[in-house]
């Protein structure tokens, strides 16, 4: 493997975000074990490129957002950056593009009901992109073959979610760190999906004495995956996330 800074590898990137759901089975091949050695050994190479091009949503909206802003490379950070986090890249996305990427790319026409297929497609000229909470918060139900129910847990759980750690504590089963933080959890609120008040919520921060960040600390800003702590947040990329699923908020809501 060649070593290369994560911070500046979109392929180490986008690891991060795909790790837990690849572990809980929900997407992509059965290669866990080698998504998280890329990750914590800080290195990529063009194995893992193909290992998460078998992830069936993620990789074609990669696609999509690269090809909308001429980057040839799917895996090219701000790419990556701009489906799990959000940036400007979304803005390239148009809309007959993006309703043909739900077409061809997502097959909803063989997966839904007309009525479902209209509100879907209704919200893409209200200003729909291609962010990972989109996918969550407004398609109402599950395509392919992901073996979890679509309810009010899960989609909190798929969301790209934001915490402030409180405290690192061990724990002896297979996944060896948690970490207490402080988290907005989704909730219901006047038959409306709302952002609800702070809690406390444990998440898995370590396996096998090893962690995505080696460093954490009570204080730090971290992304949540399926309660797996997936990376450190600045401060730009903090307020990226939490505006992006505030928008697909708003359109889940219409």
């Amino acid at each position: 493997m060649n070593s290369i800074p994560s911070q500046f590898d979109g392929t180490i990137l986008a690891a991060r975000y795909a790790f837990m759901p690849n572990k809980l089975r929900y997407c992509g091949g059965d290669k866990n074990s080698d998504i998280f050695d890329y990750v914590t050994q800080d290195s990529s190479d063009g194995g893992l490129n193909e290992l998460l091009k078998e992830f069936a949503t993620m990789y074609p909206y990669l696609r999509l957002i690269a090809e909308s802003s001429g980057i040839i490379n799917p895996f090219d950070y701000r790419v990556v950056e701009a489906y799990w986090l959000g940036n400007d890249l979304l803005n390239n996305v148009d809309m007959k593009n993006f309703y043909r990427y739900m077409i061809d790319e997502q097959k909803l026409k063989k997966s839904f009901k007309p009525k479902l297929l209209d509100k879907v497609f209704g919200k893409i000229p209200l200003g729909a992109k291609p962010h990972h909470s989109w996918h969550v918060l407004n398609i109402p139900k599950r395509t392919g073959h992901y073996p979890v129910e679509h309810t009010l847990e899960t989609m909190d759980k798929c969301r790209i979610s934001w915490g402030k750690i409180k405290e690192i504590k061990s724990d002896s089963g297979d996944l060896t760190t948690k970490a207490i933080v402080e988290y907005e959890p989704l909730v219901i609120k006047e038959n409306r999906l709302v952002l609800g008040d702070l809690i406390d919520k444990e998440v898995w921060l370590g396996w096998d004495k090893k962690t995505f960040i080696n460093t954490a600390k009570p204080g730090d800003l971290v992304s949540i995956h399926w309660d797996w702590v997936c990376d450190y947040l600045t401060a730009g990329q903090f307020n990226n996330l939490k505006k992006w699923t505030q928008y697909n908020l708003n359109l889940s809501n219409l």
